[in-house]
């Protein structure tokens, strides 16, 4: 049995199969960790979530800030963006199961030395923490009130964490730093804005992983969510999102040797837009 942390795929179901092929996956066997953002840019995403669904206990699935916002243009909470590309999946007979199979998935896994996350963890937060946290939104996508989860669940503030913090501001903080961060200072106030690499940080941010003292810097940590960045392979932090939607690649860690495998996704390139 192997297991493989895959990228951001993005509606890129045509790239995700030839990646699996490259890789000699074996569906009977063989367990795919999704960094979330299933959806959404690329041109299939009814049929990647179809895919992803059907494999049932052989893949792990988080969320992604696209995977929530699919959910919160479904309820009509907001309107899709002109870039927005999961009409086919808004438009196909099963929506709902897929939806609420969707609202299901996890926004934080951890097993054995690695923990995954679709976008970072705030520097304060041990992994046991930030299980515990990330298990608090879960339960809040997935109980009777989730719709009024979503309503409140945008917004930039508060822009750091306490642990006194209560009610939607805590759930937007544990939901803006697993789905949405790259940015942090050292006392782990985020930011938002900035969607480029390296270059030309804010004055005193810094990605996320790379504030001193991060209480989760013992477990290494798989995430997706900064195509800009492109593909980082560190001890401490591997990132998985290398644009394949934006027409680079689409990347998977084989974790047990760490053996890493990619798809050429040139074919994409330029069918994608920013907001």
């Amino acid at each position: 049995m192997a297991t493989y942390a895959i990228g951001d795929v993005q509606g890129c179901y045509d790239q995700l199969l030839r990646l699996l092929e490259h890789a000699g996956y074996d569906e009977r066997r063989d367990v795919l960790w999704f960094v979330g953002d299933l959806v959404n840019r690329g041109p299939q995403s009814l049929a990647t979530v179809r895919f992803v669904k059907g494999l049932g206990e052989r893949a792990v699935t988080l969320l992604g800030n696209h995977d929530l916002a699919l959910m919160v243009v479904a309820e009509g909470i907001q309107r899709s963006h002109a870039s927005d590309t999961f009409g086919d999946l808004l438009a196909a007979p099963d929506r709902e199961e897929l939806l609420a199979w969707l609202r299901g998935r996890k926004m934080m896994h951890a097993e054995g030395r690695y923990a995954m996350v679709h976008a970072g963890l705030l520097p304060q937060w041990s992994i046991a923490q930030a299980l515990e946290l990330a298990r608090e939104a879960e339960q809040a996508l997935r109980g009777p009130g989730y719709r009024e989860f979503l309503r409140a669940m945008y917004g930039n503030e508060p822009a750091r964490w306490r642990d006194d913090l209560a009610g939607y501001d805590r759930l937007r903080v544990i939901v803006n730093a697993m789905t949405r961060m790259r940015l942090a200072t050292v006392d782990g106030t985020m930011e938002f804005s900035h969607k480029l690499g390296l270059a030309r940080l804010p004055a005193g941010y810094m990605p996320w992983y790379d504030v001193p003292g991060r209480a989760s810097r013992d477990t290494a940590i798989l995430f997706g969510h900064w195509a800009a960045l492109g593909l980082v392979l560190r001890e401490d932090v591997v990132g998985l999102d290398t644009g394949c939607v934006w027409g680079r690649s689409l990347s998977a860690l084989r974790l047990d040797d760490r053996r890493l495998l990619q798809c050429d996704c040139r074919e994409l390139e330029g069918t994608a837009s920013e907001d």
